[in-house]
């Protein structure tokens, strides 16, 4: 299977693209990045024509928000399976990109975190949500993550939302604009950007004279390469068009 990555001169596309060249029923295939044409990386030169990416079977996209949805129409056209790690994939821009990407074969896979354990930890918010009065997310990421609040904060709240109601006895005056945190399918997410963290998430549970946390961290960036490897290998098969999650590969 030839693997492209586009987005590969960043921190996550580079290390996908060792990954792949390091994993040995892969084979790595050209490089995009139009921000680092010129660098080598896993032995293979970076270039900034989208078309040389014709031929691989899978395309792993790691760029930013506002050119992603430009570029998973070119990998449609160019027949490659896609795999997106790129952050922004909200309810509607999803919508956007089932309507663009139509029918498959190739198919789309987003996923919001490639951590397995995040994975876990979204999964375990969902079965807890039920079970109490409302839930808060705390996201915690490096500070040169371009956007907030992660995509796995709003996946886990869509996820809360769409598997309970939230049952607040009192909603707090904001005497800051923000104090309450973003609305994520109605859940506050509080977005913390600082030096020296990499990607955490809690979620906490309130009930009546009890809390749940849920908490998961990530120290390293290579705890996410296991699923991307598994996403690149699952994506040709999967059954929809475009999927959006691990849990399918995963089959949690």
């Amino acid at each position: 299977m030839i693997v492209a990555v586009s987005g590969a001169g960043g921190r996550m596309g580079s290390l996908v693209a060792q990954t792949v060249a390091d994993t040995a029923d892969l084979e790595l295939g050209p490089l995009y990045d139009p921000l680092a044409t010129g660098s080598v990386i896993a032995g293979t030169t970076v270039g900034d024509d989208p078309i040389a990416l014709a031929g691989s079977d899978v395309v792993v996209e790691f760029t930013e928000p506002d050119v992603v949805m430009k570029n998973l129409n070119t990998w449609r056209d160019l027949k490659m399976s896609a795999v997106v790690g790129t952050s922004g994939f909200d309810a509607t821009r999803i919508a956007a990109l089932r309507e663009q990407w139509g029918s498959g074969p190739p198919n789309c896979l987003i996923v919001p975190n490639f951590s397995i354990g995040a994975v876990v930890m979204m999964r375990l918010s969902e079965i807890a949500a039920p079970h109490f009065a409302a839930a808060e997310i705390i996201e915690l990421h490096h500070d040169r993550k371009v956007d907030a609040p992660s995509g796995t904060a709003i996946a886990t709240a869509e996820r809360i939302a769409a598997s309970a109601d939230q049952r607040r006895a009192l909603e707090s005056t904001e005497l800051i604009p923000g104090a309450r945190g973003a609305d994520a399918a109605g859940i506050p997410v509080h977005a913390v950007r600082l030096p020296g963290l990499v990607a955490h998430q809690q979620v906490l549970f309130g009930g009546v004279g009890e809390t749940l946390t849920i908490r998961h961290d990530t120290t390293d960036r290579t705890a996410f390469m296991p699923g991307v490897v598994a996403a690149i290998r699952a994506v040709g098969g999967l059954e929809t068009p475009v999927t959006v999650g691990l849990e399918s590969v995963l089959g949690i």
